[in-house]
């Protein structure tokens, strides 16, 4: 998932969908060339073989080369392989991309970019790519390796070089996942920041109820739900809470009333239910509950019949209404 979900992010649209500049990249042959069904479609997305344990001088190696060679662009995994600790190091970069770059006609630019967040999209052992999730991209400058390539006429082997190249790529790389993680971090922070700015209110409204006066007193709880109305040092300023946060305010939010009908049901038997609703069924003739689409007037019996099935019933919406 990381190449074609990342490396789209990256692209504006009309290079994205232009195939003839479009990437090139390498996959393992035991991975995307399994069979001719996989075979064929990776090859028209313009996926190279490579063989594992046949070394830097395959031919999936010399193809990518050879499109180095035309001015083509060739996206590699320096590693070889992905992250088996969930992103948290980055293991060193292969002898084979020193070759990519020291065996072309001209030395290519060489542009790193890292990321962070796409092992929760899809974890090791995933079938689905996981949705709602946050990806940090941060692309750096490009690599100089003139100083490497000018020792080429000199006495050094080839394959230091290509190890020099690698070394000088993984150094680079290393640097930026540095910073990409302190990125993640803080988004991270502002995120719940603007959740908690956002839900600061409506704890502070959801402790102001007399649940005494409403007999649940010994049910419910508030000091569970005050740290949602924590004291902050620092407000945030509103265009920071993006439409993603949004979504996260709202499960939270779903999360409190689930609880608090959960701790009902424990706290309360059907007798104690009927009991608590009758008395607020009695105390008003009639109860006007406010309808945003159009205002109408709702009869205690099917008020009474909602807040059952929303206490019994986890599908039911919940509904929000005081009595009086």
């Amino acid at each position: 998932m990381d190449d074609p979900l990342v490396i789209a992010s990256l692209l504006p649209p009309r290079v994205l969908m232009d195939a003839q500049n479009l990437r090139w990249t390498l996959c393992a042959t035991d991975r995307c060339f399994r069979n001719p069904l996989t075979s064929a479609f990776f090859t028209y997305v313009k996926v190279l073989p490579i063989s594992r344990g046949d070394g830097i001088y395959q031919k999936g190696m010399d193809m990518a080369i050879s499109k180095l060679n035309k001015g083509e662009w060739v996206h590699i995994f320096p590693e070889g392989s992905r992250s088996r600790d969930d992103g948290k190091t980055m293991g060193s970069p292969k002898r084979g991309i020193g070759r990519l770059i020291l065996d072309s006609d001209e030395v290519p630019i060489v542009i790193p970019f890292v990321h962070t967040g796409m092992q929760d999209i899809m974890p090791i052992g995933a079938k689905v790519p996981r949705i709602g999730k946050i990806v940090t991209v941060l692309i750096g400058d490009p690599i100089d390796l003139e100083d490497i390539t000018n020792m080429e006429n000199s006495n050094v082997s080839r394959g230091d070089l290509y190890d020099a190249v690698s070394s000088r790529i993984g150094s680079n790389l290393q640097r930026l996942k540095t910073k990409v993680d302190a990125l993640a971090v803080e988004q991270s922070l502002e995120s719940q920041d603007c959740v908690q700015q956002a839900t600061d209110p409506a704890a502070g409204i959801f402790q102001q109820v007399d649940w005494e006066s409403l007999g649940m007193d010994d049910y419910v709880r508030t000091e569970e739900y005050s740290s949602l109305a924590s004291p902050r040092k620092e407000q945030l300023p509103a265009e920071v809470c993006s439409k993603k946060v949004e979504q996260e305010i709202r499960r939270d939010q779903t999360s409190i009333d689930k609880s608090l009908r959960s701790r009902i049901r424990d706290y309360m038997d059907s007798t104690d239910l009927m009991g608590f609703a009758a008395r607020g069924m009695f105390m008003n003739s009639r109860i006007m509950v406010e309808n945003f689409a159009n205002g109408e007037r709702v009869s205690p019996l099917k008020l009474w019949n909602n807040f059952y099935r929303s206490v019994y019933d986890d599908n039911t919406p919940s509904m929000y209404a005081a009595t009086g």
